[in-house]
């Protein structure tokens, strides 16, 4: 099988990378090799490769500064997932994409199912929709994983944003009034691979049974200021760090750019049913990153 595996510089496609190169010929291609801001450069890429898969992490993720680069947003988010799913339909292949808990608006007090009705409430997810939405409508054979909270041991995220202002400050305070469910980049690779797996042992009607969307993210829930306590573990005597005091605080108390569901806790019923795969808690998974 070739796969084309975009955004390796990512969280997720810097994962990806080990996860799945037991299972074909990977060609790995990062911005400098595919600008999916810029059509063309996607379909030539593609038409060139001619792969059987392609696994598509790439994104703008930059939340609050998608409110103000919204052509951009919506070129890498929206538009390029659609020219993605052209051209392998075109090419009789199938794509494996990511999306967002950020397309609902948090107004439920249940995990969203994927079946529930989006209604994104900042750029960064009315973008990721639109990619879902164009991926889905034009038939191609697909899944797409909306996850959330992503996190891991490179890149920019919440884990090393913690560690880093541990280090530098004694005092950090955290929203506690958004709930949702921290999930890291590797658990996020290593399922997509064992999907892929299956997908090889059973290609000629996998994804009319099992294709569309799926929750990507673990069990349990927390709050931003819940996932800081977790990292800390309520240890603040490490000689490496400064901190003192970690003080939770509401949303209001911390205005962004960008508005964020106050709920976006996302039901991985369906690709624990469909898949036959446990998939840890939150904390369980968080403990081993620490761990390593």
């Amino acid at each position: 099988m070739k796969i084309l595996l975009t955004g390796i510089s990512g969280q997720v496609g810097w994962e990806l990378q080990r996860s799945l190169m037991s299972l074909g010929n990977v060609i790995y291609m990062g911005r400098n090799q595919l600008d999916l801001s810029q059509p063309d450069t996607i379909t030539t890429t593609i038409r060139d490769i001619k792969p059987d898969l392609i696994v598509n992490p790439a994104a703008y993720t930059a939340v609050d500064k998608a409110e103000s680069e919204i052509d951009l947003a919506m070129a890498i988010n929206g538009v390029a997932p659609g020219i993605i799913a052209e051209e392998a339909k075109r090419l009789n292949a199938a794509i494996i994409h990511y999306s967002t808990d950020y397309v609902f608006d948090g107004n439920q007090n249940t995990p969203y199912r994927e079946s529930d009705l989006t209604n994104p409430q900042n750029v960064y997810g009315k973008t990721k929709l639109v990619g879902e939405e164009a991926i889905s409508s034009i038939g191609v054979n697909h899944i797409i994983f909306r996850t959330s909270w992503v996190y891991g041991l490179r890149g920019k995220n919440f884990l090393l944003t913690m560690q880093k202002l541990a280090r530098e400050r004694e005092e950090i305070k955290v929203v506690d009034d958004q709930i949702g469910s921290p999930t890291w980049s590797r658990m996020i690779a290593e399922i997509t691979a064992q999907i892929v797996a299956k997908f090889q042992q059973n290609p000629s009607d996998f994804f009319s049974n099992k294709g569309g969307i799926y929750n990507l993210s673990p069990s349990g829930k927390t709050s931003w200021y819940g996932f800081a306590k977790a990292i800390f573990n309520d240890d603040f005597s490490n000689n490496e760090r400064k901190l003192q005091r970690l003080i939770p605080i509401t949303t209001q108390e911390y205005p962004t750019p960008a508005s964020r569901p106050a709920f976006s806790l996302l039901d991985n019923q369906k690709l624990s049913d469909t898949f036959g795969l446990k998939i840890p808690e939150w904390d369980q998974a968080l403990k081993l990153v620490l761990d390593s």
